[in-house]
């Protein structure tokens, strides 16, 4: 499925009405070296990228807003010989034809042209403080401009971050992006079940990592969105595992939290599994109390519910389950108000998903938690993380359990769209489970 165009210019269009008049100027990622003369797998950037469809690094998207509107694209010329090697370049009247521009230039002559697009303009919209280079770049073209003050030419007063008008261009995602999403979802739900059926005792992580990385790959994934976690026994209460080199021990559970990024939009998904087959007693207490914990707050992602609803809602039966396992003592209220669920329960319980996995978009709007709306995509994942511990029972030392879904907000509440991994107990430990 290949990007909208028409939606990325009507995307376009949108900032060009919103911004009302000034200059905005959005480069796509750069080609980074890995080590010596190899580089790290090309990834364009996501501003760039929804606002263009334009996948070819050194490129540049400039729009200029008033009564006279221009899209204009710079990017790389043709050139055979470094196609032969690097494989095929559109140049820049190809683009502007294919991709739907007023105009494209070879992004050599960017810093020829700026100047010239930013006299007497009132503001540069640009992502202010990412990339210092293009800091740099950007205040050259201004004093370029500057420096004509005497012919009467005005250079633009006013520099304003981009990413506040296209953030909120992207929370809401449209028909084909949620098309999209589905299918990232899909294809990362088929993963974790092959990654469950490839489980057993002896096994490395990373032979399971591997497993999700060819079934993304074999469906048609360009890359995982984000570096896999596959977390064996003590591993999964280290939120942030990647070394994924350890063996998985019978008895122990297995944390994998991985997606695929399917025509640049993420999946998000996380399950946790006993690599035996079976779950232990402990085990499965401390797992039914994060998957009620994950049903409550699903049920709060609907239109109109605030985005910490999802959250408080999860909050009061991961805090209610901690005190019945014996892990904190008190009131529930007191214990949430405290924040002693922390010491199990440390990270919130979603986040934006889209083309980035931790998407683009506020939270909070003049110090409110914003409400939910139709086309929004977030992750509900609670979790609960018991490292060994004098007042820990010690059946519950090393346990680390995640359950993450991706819910898309629809007018009457919400839609899993990674419904195609089992969570219940009973279901998995029918795929997982050995004789």
């Amino acid at each position: 499925m290949s990007p909208d165009l028409e939606a990325c210019r009507q995307r376009r269009l949108r900032v060009l009405e919103r911004m009302g008049e000034g200059v905005m100027v959005i480069a796509t990622a750069p080609e980074v070296v890995r080590n010596r003369d190899a580089h790290y797998p090309y990834r364009f950037d996501s501003y760039f990228y929804h606002l263009t469809g334009f996948t070819e690094p050194e490129a540049v998207l400039v729009l200029v807003a008033g009564s006279q509107p221009q899209q204009v694209l710079f990017c790389r010329e043709k050139n055979e010989e470094r196609e032969i090697w690097d494989g095929f370049r559109h140049g820049p009247e190809a683009a502007r034809a294919a991709f739907g521009f007023d105009a494209a230039h070879a992004v050599g002559e960017l810093d020829d042209i700026l100047p010239q697009l930013l006299e007497n303009q009132p503001a540069l919209h640009y992502i202010i403080g990412r990339d210092p280079a293009w800091d740099a770049r950007v205040l050259g073209w201004l004093n370029a401009v500057r420096g004509k003050a005497r012919s009467g030419v005005s250079a633009p007063d006013r520099l304003i971050d981009a990413r506040g008008l296209l953030d909120e261009l992207r929370l809401l995602k449209d028909a084909h992006e949620q098309a999209l999403m589905r299918r990232a979802a899909e294809i990362s739900a088929a993963a974790h079940v092959a990654a469950m059926r490839a489980t057993r005792p002896g096994r490395f992580e990373h032979e399971i990592e591997a497993e999700l990385l060819y079934q993304f790959r074999r469906q048609g994934a360009e890359a995982p969105a984000y570096t896999s976690i596959v977390a064996g026994g003590a591993n999964a209460c280290v939120l942030h595992y990647v070394f994924n080199n350890q063996p998985l021990k019978a008895g122990d559970l297995l944390l994998t939290d991985a997606g695929a990024e399917y025509r640049g939009y993420a999946a998000d998904i996380t399950r946790t599994f006993p690599v035996s087959g079976r779950f232990t007693g402990a085990q499965r207490d401390a797992y039914e109390i994060v998957l009620a914990a994950q049903a409550a707050a699903i049920a709060q992602v609907a239109p109109g519910k605030s985005w910490q609803a999802p959250h408080e809602a999860a909050l009061k039966v991961l805090t209610r389950g901690m005190v019945d396992l014996g892990l904190l003592k008190g009131e529930v209220d007191g214990l949430i108000e405290s924040e002693a669920y922390k010491r199990f329960y440390m990270h919130r319980t979603g986040h934006w998903l889209g083309l980035d996995v931790h998407d683009a978009g506020e939270y909070k709007r003049a110090g409110v938690w914003r409400p939910l709306q139709p086309g929004m995509t977030l992750t509900v994942e609670p979790g609960l993380y018991i490292r060994p511990a004098d007042d820990v029972p010690k059946t519950l030392w090393n346990i680390g359990i995640r359950i993450e879904d991706d819910a898309l907000v629809t007018e009457n509440g919400c839609e899993i769209l990674t419904h195609g991994v089992p969570k219940a107990v009973t279901q998995i430990e029918e795929i997982v489970g050995r004789d």
